[in-house]
């Protein structure tokens, strides 16, 4: 793989699941390099596809687990199940089919809108293996094909307005002492297969999820000179569609799902660089970050 220069870099977009964390144990050095990232007062945003939890579950995780990270409604960790709420309230729903964790889904119906009377009107899928059988796949697939026996009472043709909503299509995930395990993406696809339209994918790597992170350290005033970067363990699901849109500089780490020859494979937009692990290349980026600020 051809090596370009590294740009000078302004922000750097940050994933967590198998880059800084798998499972709840830090990658090598993970803590100590964001604790340095944030003492340089280098911007930064985490950006997660984690739904097999709450956002607030996942900050205590990362908390128990030494990172210094915000809590609450942060503009610093943005993950898709605020998309998924954000999208809920923009369009109206009233009551999705969530194939999500409880935590997951409480978080996403937070604002009191949900409907238990309404016929389902979106199917919305996560990481929720319990849920990744027969019967509730069924139903996904019957509420958007307009059989679902709560269409049906109400009387109406859904068939063309029941959007299928994806959190993310990744393949598969690095779980804590299990190596690779099945993510939601062959569950989406095979939905998409059987209804015969295409998801729309809310978190990474779509352009729009990138875009609204982007625009949070633009409205906080950020040094605009320069190129955000994007850091992750996943070629595809991390680093690529609106990573490469945007011309973010992608950063492929050695860490969480990674395998040997993942930056070449075919079918893949290689990264622009290829790092140890998140520390070695926050260690590389800091340096570089000191001697340019010294020269100005």
């Amino acid at each position: 793989m051809a090596v370009r220069p590294r740009p000078k870099i302004r922000a750097l977009l940050i994933d967590i699941s198998g880059t800084l964390m798998i499972g709840s144990t830090p990658t090598q050095e993970a803590v100590q390099a964001l604790a340095e990232l944030r003492r340089s007062k280098f911007p930064f945003r985490f950006c997660s596809n984690t739904s097999k939890e709450s956002t607030s579950v996942l900050q205590k995780r990362m908390l128990d687990a030494g990172f210094d990270v915000q809590t609450g409604e942060s503009q610093e960790l943005w993950t898709s199940l605020k998309a998924v709420r954000s999208l809920i309230r923009s369009r109206g729903l009233k009551r999705p089919y969530f194939l999500l964790s409880e935590s997951a889904k409480d978080e996403c119906i937070s604002g009191g809108l949900y409907d238990h009377s309404a016929p389902y009107d979106a199917v919305i899928v996560g990481l929720a293996p319990a849920l990744f059988d027969y019967d509730h796949l069924n139903s996904a697939f019957r509420i958007l094909v307009g059989e679902h026996d709560s269409q049906k009472r109400c009387g109406e043709d859904p068939k063309a307005s029941i959007p299928l909503i994806a959190l993310h299509k990744a393949r598969y995930l690095e779980s804590s002492g299990h190596g690779l395990v099945l993510g939601p993406g062959p569950f989406v696809t095979a939905l998409e297969n059987a209804t015969e339209r295409e998801a729309e994918v809310l978190g990474k790597p779509s352009k729009a999820f990138f875009q609204t992170v982007i625009e949070s350290l633009d409205c906080e005033g950020y040094d605009p000179e320069g190129c955000i970067a994007v850091i992750g363990d996943d070629i595809r699901t991390d680093l690529g569609g609106g990573a490469i849109d945007l011309c973010l500089w992608r950063i492929l780490v050695k860490t969480g799902k990674y395998r040997a020859g993942d930056e070449c494979r075919e079918g893949v937009h290689p990264p622009d660089e290829v790092c140890d692990s998140f520390a070695d290349f926050v260690d590389k980026l800091l340096s570089t970050h000191v001697a340019e600020c010294s020269k100005e």
